[in-house]
């Protein structure tokens, strides 16, 4: 190939793939499944930006690598399209949601074709599509059937922005994360779902999954088990405070008690009556309920003020002891209300000191003297998930409310329940939803008694949909059901999945509840719906810092390939850096993968139909076990030098023989698709690369003609490397630098690199 039409072959090449439905894969029991998966975007009106194919090719390397291997794979993609994002572009824009997000999804579908990811269209899912949100629906009713959906009236944190209602996963430092508005509480009716009850459940099941450790913290935090005893202290004006405490060997040293304000809103009323300084106490409650929680805790200098004439007696000696509210004291965790141990507690000893209690030395009681004055409690940080959104473009929740038999799920036969057109989609100021307006909607018949009824006219978070998709991937035209029993048995769990790190304390942790419930029906197979999760780290702009329009300096894919190729930018994105880091773009090292490609299409010029050489054979075998090796451990960057370093010494020759470089082109075909496909056909195979058996090599031609240099960076063992037999100094130096567990000690400037023949490379920081 004289020259790199990458162009040319890579419209050729697409267009087959979807002509031959190659990557859509049936159900076949004599072979074994592999489930990748990435998480679906949002079709937002931006487009695709250079950090999204980044996961997508690292995956399909993956599942590209395992058809190789014989194994039947199904890796899917869809869109999550209901929800903020795409309602406030719709309201940004004046289109209307369901127009924006058809013409977001094709502008996204022709990006991703375009970089050749091979997933199975065939199975595409859109969350907004009423084929699919039947079963959401249908599954929101098994729920409420289950006794996990339910209606309360109580508090939530509310976006006057968005003018909706959000869940504390949806909360960033106590601002809403969609709009960045600072959040408030109000008091609605809302549905909610028990998520609180699996809590112990979804902590059990990281055990069962392979996940990164920071990912089982992060969920395991967010969750918040703790054990203890909720203890009661009789109150001076009657009643008593039961408080939820983890030590409660610590009793004896109580110096008082700090209420919530929220709490004494509950108790004592708006007016907080009752006190000798009602008056000082009703500012301060009144001051503190409208800060977030986040802000609450984070706040340094402690405040609040006593509720004088109010004490409270320790059940464990009788002393008494006076009682404070304070903001540091959250409404939602617990009770509502601390026994303060001011010398064993920090927050309460700040406390102390700022009110100017004197405090002195706890004794410590036994653990079984300690729980005769409590009773034992495990307590949780996780709330239940509240599910209600006040907003137009979401999933309707299919209830109507009937003053003689409640709230009654619609009938399955009725399902899907369609999302009505309305001429007014924006959010309403009285914070009910758009839906409300539409009155012959809202009015219904029960389904029960076929009394007047009204339909809810709330609808589903953005985060419902994706509770699930992942099963319906495994059987998307079903019509019947979500998904077969058939279809579910056999694909089972996703065995890898990828997504970013801002979902692991939400949209993870709400699948897994929700394939736990879905378990508990009966309805699905397996609890934990991901065998294994990853994450990838963000490509920066040049220079390290974050891409944004207002700098100038996003990256758009679309440029990337029209000037350089898809295969470029797959190449490219993985061989920037370690996959789970951040990694800065630098234009100039993707030019430099774009001519290693130009490269590897030139050496089929040189290819001869004869016996590969010792030297040959052994290159290859480096290569196969590297790239093997790299791509099952997800360290692409140095798979790619792999590849790299074989092409070099393949260079080396006058030619190269051609059962040799048809496995090479093996090895590049994962990462290099279009590339690789060209290559394959013009060796004269008829069939596509993508189902060709994956290298295999021999062990033994490993050593035959390489040499292992151990590389040393300040004299300290950083890795080993295995090179040609004829490769010079500088190209073995530089690829010592650019291994990754070697790269990462080389922290400052080189100043110069002792070079030991065929032994070691001392790289001199």
């Amino acid at each position: 190939m004289t020259t790199y039409d990458f162009n040319a072959i890579e419209k050729k090449w697409q267009k087959y793939w979807e002509e031959k439905s190659l990557f859509n894969p049936k159900i076949d029991k004599s072979k074994k499944k592999f489930y990748a998966l990435c998480e679906f975007p949002y079709p937002s009106g931006a487009g695709l930006h250079v950090g999204h194919p980044r996961g997508y090719t690292a995956l399909d390397i993956v599942a590209r690598r395992k058809r190789m291997q014989g194994f039947n794979v199904l890796y899917p993609m869809g869109f999550d399209s209901f929800g903020l994002p795409t309602e406030h572009y719709a309201i940004k824009t004046g289109i209307r949601p369901e127009v924006a997000t058809e013409q977001n999804i094709a502008t996204f579908k022709a990006q991703m074709k375009s970089l050749g990811f091979s997933f199975a269209w065939e199975r595409e899912v859109i969350t907004s599509s009423p084929e699919y949100y039947r079963w959401t629906q249908w599954q929101f009713i098994q729920l409420f059937k289950l006794g996990l959906a339910y209606k309360e009236t109580t508090e939530v944190w509310w976006c006057p922005k968005c003018k909706i209602g959000i869940a504390n996963e949806e909360l960033e430092a106590g601002r809403c994360e969609r709009c960045d508005a600072e959040v408030e509480k109000k008091t609605r009716e809302i549905w909610s779902l028990k998520m609180q009850s699996y809590s112990d459940r979804l902590i059990e099941g990281l055990s069962r999954v392979d996940f990164l450790e920071n990912i089982k913290k992060m969920q395991i935090d967010w969750i918040g088990r703790s054990e203890g005893a909720e203890v009661e202290f009789p109150l001076s004006k009657g009643g008593s405070l039961r408080v939820f405490t983890t030590r409660p060997d610590t009793i004896a040293g109580v110096e008082f008690m700090v209420i919530s304000p929220e709490e004494v809103l509950e108790r004592f009323g708006p007016l907080c009556g009752g006190f000798d300084n009602s008056d000082e106490v009703c500012g301060y409650v009144n001051a503190a309920v409208v800060r977030t929680d986040v802000e609450r805790s984070q706040t340094k200098v402690k405040t609040g003020v006593p509720l004088a004439g109010l004490v409270a007696t320790n059940p464990y000696n009788g002393r008494e002891i006076p009682v404070y509210t304070a903001d540091y004291v959250l409404y939602g965790y617990g009770t509502g209300a601390i026994m303060a141990v001011p010398d064993l507690d920090e927050r309460d000893g700040e406390f102390a000191n700022a009110m100017g209690i004197k405090f002195g030395e706890t004794k410590l009681l036994s653990p079984d003297d300690a729980l005769k004055v409590g009773e034992r409690k495990v307590n949780y940080k996780m709330q239940d998930w509240q599910f209600s959104r006040q907003r137009y473009w979401g999933e309707p929740i299919p209830m109507v409310h009937c003053s003689m038999c409640g709230w009654v799920p619609l009938p399955e036969s009725e399902l899907p329940l369609k999302l009505p057109h309305v001429d007014n989609y924006l959010p309403t100021d009285d914070g009910s939803s758009p839906l409300a307006r539409v009155a012959d909607w809202v009015n219904t018949k029960c389904p029960t008694c076929g009394g007047a009824a009204k339909r809810e006219t709330d609808t589903m978070p953005m985060w419902a949909g994706s509770c699930w998709y992942y099963l319906r991937y495994m059987d998307a035209h079903n019509d019947r059901e979500f998904a077969s029993r058939e279809a579910m048995d056999y694909w089972g769990q996703v065995d890898l999945y990828n997504g970013g790190q801002e979902h692991t304390t939400r949209h993870l942790l709400y699948a897994r509840f929700w394939s736990k419930a879905l378990c508990d029906g009966g309805f699905i197979p397996n609890d934990e719906p991901f065998m294994r999760r990853i994450m990838h780290g963000m490509i920066l702009a040049e220079g390290g810092v974050k891409m944004s329009k207002s700098k100038n300096n996003v990256i758009n894919p679309n440029d990337i390939v029209a000037e350089y190729g898809a295969d470029t930018l797959r190449v490219y994105e993985m061989f920037i850096g370690p996959y789970d880091q951040a990694v800065a773009w630098s234009t100039e090292s993707m030019i430099g993968v774009h001519r290693f490609l130009k490269r590897a299409a030139a050496l089929s010029e040189r290819v001869e139909d004869r016996a590969a050489t010792v030297a040959e054979r052994s290159v290859l075998a480096v290569a196969a076990r590297d790239v093997s090796e790299r791509i099952d451990a997800l360290k692409f960057n140095t798979a790619v030098s792999a590849l790299m370093i074989a092409l070099n010494a393949f260079e080396e020759g006058d030619s190269v023989a051609k059962s040799v470089f048809a496995d090479f082109v093996k090895l590049l075909s994962p990462f290099a698709p279009h590339l690789a496909e060209e290559l394959w056909e013009r060796l004269g195979n008829a069939e596509s690369i993508a189902f060709a058996s994956w290298v295999e090599f021999d062990a033994a031609d490993i050593s035959a003609e390489g040499i292992v240099y151990v590389v040393q960076v300040g004299g300290k063992r950083r890795a080993e490397i295995s090179v040609g037999a004829d490769m010079d100094q500088a190209e073995v130096e530089r690829l010592a630098m650019v291994e990754e567990s070697v790269a990462k000690f080389i922290t400052s400037p080189v100043k110069k690199v002792i070079f030991v023949p065929g032994k070691i490379v001392n790289i001199v920081i």
